[in-house]
């Protein structure tokens, strides 16, 4: 059982790294996705990671499954390309469903972008935020709603929690049991504001990631739901697994929760429902892009002033 203090990197490596008995995970870049076995050995693939990175999925399958190996669904904790990225490709190399709650589905059928990423909020992830898209996807028939009573195809022990905040139809998935929680975007176990942390993945409860939340009080009320799990082990989407003391500590962070001080979506939230995207607060002021320009304009006229004194030399 690791201390919450511990630094520690997640591994680049195809294989799966344990999280608890019959759940391992695998970290594409910067984001995580789970392999949940069930009791019949059959296994089910939470989220899909970052674009262009299937193939590090199959292998991880193979590696742990042999030959062959296919799920028998993906569950989408929600569809933001860090998690749906290789979704559509791998239910088409497996031929399995995607599953995802039904207020999520707008953003997978192609009905709906997501609202735009809040780089206003501050942090390194913030102003990393402003390369990545907010796009939706179309996984035309591939994609199915969980079912309505909480239970999870192919997982018979576990049941999701419709946790929204970070998007409309955010999921969790707790294995009462052993009181494991996959939490993914509801939280992060790693302070994403900080490029330090990013790079040592220091253990610690986090707010979800920020820029892209855009309802801050449903995030809170989803936190507090969580923290009623008094879950033994904590695995989100951003940072490694919690199972130090881990009930204590998110009953503690969903205590003293605060939101970001500032952002677009701080005084009201983005407005969406079973067609996506309703309504967006407006922008809110953003000095960086004219930092920006200015830093361009400033060395387009260094290097304008460079090149005349040059030809006055000459």
């Amino acid at each position: 059982m690791q201390n919450s203090n511990t630094i520690a990197r997640q591994a680049p490596s195809n294989s799966l790294q344990p999280v608890a008995p019959g759940v391992g995970y695998m970290t594409t870049v910067f984001v995580n996705l789970y392999v949940v076995e069930a009791e019949d050995d059959s296994w089910v693939l939470v989220d899909t990671g970052l674009p262009m990175q299937a193939w590090r999925v199959r292998a991880a399958a193979v590696a742990r499954f042999g030959q062959g190996a296919r799920p028998s669904a993906i569950i989408l904790t929600h569809g933001h390309f860090d998690h749906a990225g290789n979704a559509l490709a791998l239910a088409t190399a497996w031929d399995v469903p995607i599953y995802a709650h039904q207020l999520e589905l707008p953003y997978l059928t192609g009905k709906s972008d997501y609202p735009p990423q809040d780089p206003t909020v501050g942090g390194a992830l913030a102003q990393m935020s402003r390369l990545f898209p907010h796009s939706g996807y179309n996984f035309g028939s591939r994609v199915q709603a969980l079912p309505v009573d909480g239970s999870l195809p192919g997982l018979s022990e576990w049941r999701y929690l419709h946790t929204p905040g970070h998007t409309a139809g955010h999921v969790s998935l707790f294995r009462e049991r052993d009181r494991v929680l996959i939490a993914a975007d509801a939280l992060a176990t790693v302070n994403q504001e900080s490029l330090v942390t990013l790079t040592t993945l220091k253990r610690e409860l986090r707010q979800p990631p920020a820029p892209f939340t855009t309802d801050w009080g449903a995030a809170r009320d989803s936190i507090n739901r969580l923290a009623d799990l008094r879950p033994n082990v904590i695995a989100a989407g951003h940072g490694l697994p919690i199972s130090d003391h881990a009930a204590g500590q998110l009953e503690k962070f969903a205590r003293e929760f605060t939101p970001p001080a500032h952002g677009r979506y701080i005084p009201q939230p983005a407005r969406t429902d079973e067609r996506g995207v309703v309504a967006l607060p407006p922008p809110v002021p953003d000095p960086v892009p004219k930092v920006l320009a200015g830093a361009a304009l400033a060395v387009a006229a260094g290097l304008l002033f460079a090149r005349l004194g040059k030809r006055r030399r000459g």
